[in-house]
């Protein structure tokens, strides 16, 4: 068989053996389940002062209003933290970056234990 400059016994075998690049997006996405938790927080916390700061009820307990309001500010707070988690994604899909990456062969399994005995 003929030998190349390279020394490989096929021409194939340089063609197989470089590396894969790929291009890729890299950025920063927020996460969207803390976002809803906290306005579901704050929502209750506003619905707590709107409570307390309101005038009294004699036909409610102040416990049924602030179930009530927990209930509607919750769900408009869960809204806002949901507003806001996408306001922050589309910021984020502005900055992304492009980065060109290489296949990084994986170890063989001799390998990884004559490593870890040195």
């Amino acid at each position: 068989p003929a030998v190349d400059s390279a020394g490989d016994s096929t021409p194939d075998s340089r063609i197989q053996s470089a590396p894969e690049r790929r291009t890729v997006t890299v950025r920063r996405a927020p996460r969207i389940v803390p976002f809803l938790v906290a306005g579901a927080v704050l929502g209750v916390l506003v619905a707590a002062i709107v409570t307390l700061a309101g005038p009294g009820s004699v036909q409610f307990d102040r416990s049924t209003v602030f179930g009530f309001f927990a209930v509607i500010f919750g769900m408009l707070g869960v809204g806002v933290g949901a507003f806001a988690a996408i306001i922050l994604d589309r910021v984020s899909v502005r900055r992304s970056q492009r980065a060109i990456v290489e296949a990084a062969p994986d170890a063989a399994p001799g390998e990884e234990a004559d490593s870890a005995e040195q």
